[in-house]
């Protein structure tokens, strides 16, 4: 797998008229949802570079991140002549990077994407590392592929105008790269002040926390190995957000990722004596800023039912991303179903549920 470019964004307009220039286009196409359309397409229609791309919109929202919205990208490609050497810009959050990631792998046998991220959750996470896909049969990311894109432009001025719920969605991750990392990368993520952000700190934090990821992917593009960090919060998280969707009650992916990172850091803590003092601080952090998933133990083998369809899993084993302390990864590790309703018991009663 190709390594994508990340580029942190002095000028958009400049930094995106030079990544176009790179290739030799016929058509430039740009995918928008309802949100990014409104709110960031007035910053950039105006571009030289983009007088003449064509705009595709799709509805906002991960419950449209499925097969229609990706047919309806794959029908206004080919209706609108798009070929081998055309080009899609994608502008949004992470169900936008995600499913038009997929789109331009699979038209034609693939075409050049670029990603402009609009979150702080596509910033972090979604729009970098080269995994695309889509929901599919319920479940979260089920049809995908590893096609990185060509390049990642990182525009943080965009977080300006990011609702209090999506910021703390992306902080999720910042905080999961924090704990695969440094005691003082995640200090400076549970220190830092969400109530009265300072921009500027925000746009190094945000360009740390890409350094995390994109050096993981780098070693291991493909998640055969240590990629699998990660996943760190997320086999219950997906869990939770999985079910979510299932009741037509929604949640973003961070604030399920929170959750599994209460989980998860004390499934660490039983198994691999992981700090009880940096696990209450999370659960801290956690509980003021995310507040619960609610679920009763009548949940717990649905709940379980779906960590058993994890990706990572292998021959039905659920395979877990654990820490012996901040930045000391053990993956594949297994826990059996007692320990994992142990760990339900756990949250519900640290969460006060």
């Amino acid at each position: 797998m190709t390594k994508q470019e990340i580029i942190n964004c002095k000028n958009l307009e400049h930094s995106l008229s030079e990544a176009i220039l790179r290739f030799q286009l016929d058509k430039i196409f740009l995918l928008t949802d309802k949100n990014t359309h409104q709110l960031c397409l007035p910053l950039i229609k105006t571009f030289s570079c983009m007088k003449k791309a064509y705009e595709i919109s799709i509805e906002a929202g991960d419950a449209h991140k499925e097969l229609d919205s990706l047919a309806h990208v794959w029908m206004e490609l080919s209706n609108h002549g798009a070929s081998r050497h055309s080009l899609l810009i994608n502008l949004g959050g992470g169900m936008v990077t995600d499913l038009g990631g997929f789109a331009a792998a699979t038209f034609k046998r693939g075409i050049p994407y670029i990603n402009i991220p609009t979150t702080l959750l596509s910033m972090v996470d979604a729009a970098v590392g080269g995994k695309t896909g889509i929901n599919f049969n319920g479940l979260k990311n089920e049809i995908g592929a590893f096609a990185p894109a060509s390049c990642v432009l990182l525009e943080t001025d965009f977080l300006r105008t990011l609702d209090n719920a999506n910021f703390f969605s992306g902080y999720a991750e910042m905080l999961k790269h924090g704990l695969i990392s440094d005691k003082q990368t995640l200090n400076e993520l549970l220190a830092f002040n969400t109530d009265e952000i300072n921009f500027d700190q925000l746009k190094e934090m945000v360009w740390k926390s890409v350094a995390v990821k994109e050096h993981i992917v780098e070693i291991d593009p493909k998640e055969q190995g240590i990629r699998k960090a990660l996943n760190l919060g997320h086999t219950f998280g997906h869990a939770f957000e999985a079910w979510a969707l299932h009741q037509e009650k929604p949640v973003l992916h961070g604030y399920a990722v929170a959750w599994g990172l209460v989980c998860e850091l004390y499934l660490s803590f039983m198994k691999l004596g992981f700090s009880k003092e940096i696990l209450r601080m999370v659960i801290q952090f956690v509980k003021e800023n995310y507040g619960a998933f609610y679920f009763t133990c009548k949940e717990y083998p649905m709940l379980y039912e779906y960590m058993k369809h994890d990706k990572k899993n292998t021959s039905g084993i659920i395979n877990f991303t654990l820490l012996k302390e901040v930045g000391d990864i053990c993956i594949d590790q297994t826990a059996d179903q007692d320990t994992i309703f142990e760990t339900f018991d756990f949250y519900r009663e640290c969460m006060g549920i």
